[in-house]
């Protein structure tokens, strides 16, 4: 799978599993609503109920930038059409209101008409996009 198939089939998916790891490198693992745009993935903290707005993934990407993101695709019946992507780069936490927020927030309830922002952004600079598919 090229670099560009890969962008594009992450692209494409509704959720992709966000992998961050705090400064003694413990790892944590969630799923995330995304929106792609060029080489940067978006994801905003949104209204929907949570313990705390101090996310621990915000947390450990001040901590440690360097993160991984996980798309794929099952298919009980048919194992020919199996796939994952993943993007591998550097996190970025963005301040609820800056520009760079603001813009990937439109982007995401263009892509989520349900989900509202209400804070913070992480964005991740994509440095490599690899993945695999069981056929071509």
């Amino acid at each position: 799978m090229t670099p560009e198939e890969a962008r594009e089939r992450f692209a494409a998916a509704r959720v992709a599993r966000l992998a961050t790891a705090d400064a003694s490198g413990r790892p944590h693992l969630v799923p995330i609503a995304f929106v792609v745009a060029g080489d940067t993935v978006y994801s905003t903290v949104d209204a929907k109920p949570k313990r705390t707005r101090a996310l621990r993934r915000l947390a450990n990407v001040r901590e440690n930038p360097a993160v991984a993101l996980l798309v794929d695709h099952w298919d009980e019946d048919d194992w020919a059409r199996l796939w994952w992507v993943r993007a591998e780069g550097e996190g970025r936490v963005l301040a609820a209101g800056e520009p760079e927020a603001s813009r990937s927030a439109a982007l995401l309830r263009e892509r989520y008409p349900a989900q509202h922002g209400a804070g913070e952004v992480l964005a991740v600079e994509v440095r490599r996009w690899s993945g695999w598919a069981a056929a071509d």
